[in-house]
This record gives structure tokens, sequence and C-alpha cells, in this order.
């Protein structure tokens, strides 16, 4: 089982140009004080930005997270998050994306996730 699966995340919309995921904020997932743990907004950017990098790839090659960058602007206890993922920059060799999170209209959480791209062995 593959950690998206095991946190619960759902694609909602999946394209070179843009990403939209859900995931139901769980007890599961929170850290002890009751708040979102901060490792999952990182896990749902990366996840939404890789699942954009490989759709525009062909067969031949992947893209694989080298940095991600994440501000937290909000807790979270409950609800549904949902983790939108944009391109800034395509390049041959490597992709930057914007993840914005957001619990309805308010934002959460924004990530910058690099990747690069190599060869699939």
């Amino acid at each position: 089982m593959s950690l998206a699966n095991y946190l619960g995340i759902r694609q909602q919309e999946i394209s070179g140009s843009k990403v939209i995921l859900t995931l139901p904020v769980t007890e599961n997932l929170l850290q002890p004080f009751g708040i979102l743990h901060g490792g999952v907004n990182a896990v749902l950017a990366e996840e939404a930005a890789s699942l954009g990098a490989l759709a525009r790839l062909d067969k031949a090659h992947v893209a694989v997270g080298v940095d991600i960058s994440t501000h937290h602007f909000r807790p979270v206890s409950s609800g549904t998050l949902t983790a939108t993922a944009t391109p800034d920059f395509v390049g041959r060799t490597t992709q930057t994306w914007r993840v914005e999170v957001r619990m309805g209209s308010k934002l959460t959480s924004v990530s910058t996730v690099t990747l690069a791209v190599r060869e699939r062995r």
C-alpha cells in the first residue's frame, strides 16, 4: 500500500497543468496537540507535484523529489483538505510546482516542490 493510500489521499484531477487532491483529516493525522501534523502537508504537496510532473513526462522518464519547502499558515484539526498543484517551471531536467492547501476557502499551507527528471530504469 502506498503512503498516499494509507493516509487517505484522493485524486480529484490530474493533468500536466493542474493536480487536485483531497485528504480527510482524521485523528491519525493529528499531532499530540490536536492539530494536523505539519509533515502531512508536505506529503500532500509532494504527492500532488509528483503526479503533475509525471503527467508531463513520457513513459521513459520519472520525476523524483529533490527539494520541498512548506509554509504553514493555519492550524487544522478536522474537515477535508484540498491541495491544488500548478507548475511554476518545467524544464528538461527539473520541474518546480507550487501547491496550495486549503480548508474550504482558507489557505492553510503553501509548498514549493522541485523534482528532478530522470530516465526510468
